[in-house]
């Protein structure tokens, strides 16, 4: 009787085990979900505005250079004056702001880089200075944006475990240099530490990566999905590191750039080495 229940029980196995698969990539999925919709989710960015030098003034009135959302803010706020490298935020008499919390006048500003993200709050508004090569300009979120208000949710295929692969990673011998274009037109250089070569659809693929966070890898790919089932531009897939020369590329978990939900988004967009000629219908599909 043993070998009966033996045999059924590792047969139940792979059952249970893409099962829990399918469970793990949902809770991801449910993860981006929540990001997206959060007050500081890309559906909260309502607008980008480029800085000139000298002053750079922001409320509802039109005629200011940063224009507030109509009825979220006074006709005058404040300015923002700029050097050409530095942006210093003065509010107007009696305009309740703050950064980071903090109630404030007459504040200089950092860039949003990850160690220093200042943001400057006004009621349900917060504006950051941002860098985008030479250019210094501001983003402007709105926590009741009519996109978040009115979002239905991120549109998924199906889990499908074969288009999670296991890749060969060949590091180069020291870091490629990639230039990534991006929306704006402009190019940025990314080290690169090697590139994943795998098989879908009976043909060998190759995809290169960039480093932006220790531990993780980050593709941005664009496959014959796009523009029909998947966003037109390509989408972003991150990944862990390498071990023993492989790499698991799950495109389960591919996700639509920011892009997808504002256009005032500055996404970077796939080199052209990582256009794949092969569908991939799995991942995060597009919502209009």
């Amino acid at each position: 009787m043993a070998l009966p229940i033996l045999t059924l029980l590792l047969a139940l196995a792979p059952a249970a085990a893409e099962e829990a698969y399918r469970t793990e990539i949902q809770k991801l999925r449910d993860e981006q979900e929540a990001k997206l919709r959060a007050e500081d989710g890309w559906l909260t960015v309502v607008g980008l505005f480029w800085l000139k030098r000298g002053p750079n003034r922001f409320g509802a009135d039109p005629s200011n250079e940063i224009v507030l959302p109509s009825g979220s803010g006074p006709a005058r706020a404040g300015v923002f004056d700029f050097d050409g490298a530095r942006a210093t935020v003065r509010a107007e008499p009696g305009v309740p702001i703050t950064v980071n919390g903090r109630a404030v006048s007459s504040l200089l500003l950092r860039a949003d880089t990850p160690d220093s993200p200042d943001r400057v709050v006004l009621g349900d508004l917060s504006l950051q200075v941002l860098r985008r090569g030479a250019r210094y300009g501001i983003r402007l979120r709105d926590k009741n944006s009519r996109q978040r208000r009115e979002f239905t949710g991120r549109r998924w295929f199906p889990v499908q475990p074969a288009y999670r692969v296991i890749a060969r990673f060949v590091l180069y011998q020291l870091p490629k240099i990639l230039a990534i274009p991006n929306v704006l037109g402009e190019s940025d250089e990314q080290p690169s530490p090697g590139y994943a070569v795998f098989t879908l659809g009976g043909k060998e693929h190759r995809l290169e990566p960039v480093s932006y966070e220790p531990g993780e890898l980050f593709f941005i790919f664009k496959d014959r999905t796009a523009g029909r089932e998947t966003y037109p531009a390509g989408r972003f897939l991150y990944t862990g590191l390498p071990r023993d020369g492989r790499l698991v590329l799950d495109f389960n978990q591919a996700v639509s750039p920011p892009c997808a939900f504002t256009d005032f988004a500055t996404c970077p967009l796939p080199p052209r080495q990582n256009h794949l000629a092969v569908q991939i219908p799995a991942g995060e599909r597009k919502h209009h």
